[in-house]
């Protein structure tokens, strides 16, 4: 079954997708992308799979463009290991409390406080 000479391993599948959901500790689930003409009408439709990823250092996060190679099962459904991140998603930025919204709009309690003549 194995092409693989004596003291070989053969070179396992390698994939690369983007990282749809954390699901738990140590598992992600991956989106593999691709196209193919449909049967009949020839038309290019765009499809995905959706595999279960082993992420062992917990390293990937949602929308990371990550490779991932085949390997033996490591659970019910995982049968595909993180190789490396190949690029990071876009972070938003940090949300903004009610305070900083407040002071940097102006209100009317503002505007007239410092428009009013000081005695």
């Amino acid at each position: 079954m194995s092409t693989a000479t004596p003291g070989q391993r053969a070179t396992r599948k390698t994939l690369v997708g983007f990282v749809s959901s954390r699901m738990g500790d140590k598992s992600v689930k991956v989106t593999i992308p691709y196209k193919t003409p449909h049967p009949r009408y020839h038309k290019v439709i765009s499809r995905k799979t959706e595999v279960h990823v082993h992420d062992e250092k917990n390293e990937a996060n949602v929308g990371d463009k990550v490779e991932i190679m085949e390997t033996r099962p490591i659970s019910r459904l995982k049968r595909w290991r993180l190789v490396s991140v190949i690029e990071r998603a876009v972070v938003a930025s940090a949300a903004i409390s009610e305070e900083d919204v407040a002071a940097s709009v102006p209100t009317k309690k503002t505007t007239s406080a410092e428009t009013a003549p000081q005695a």
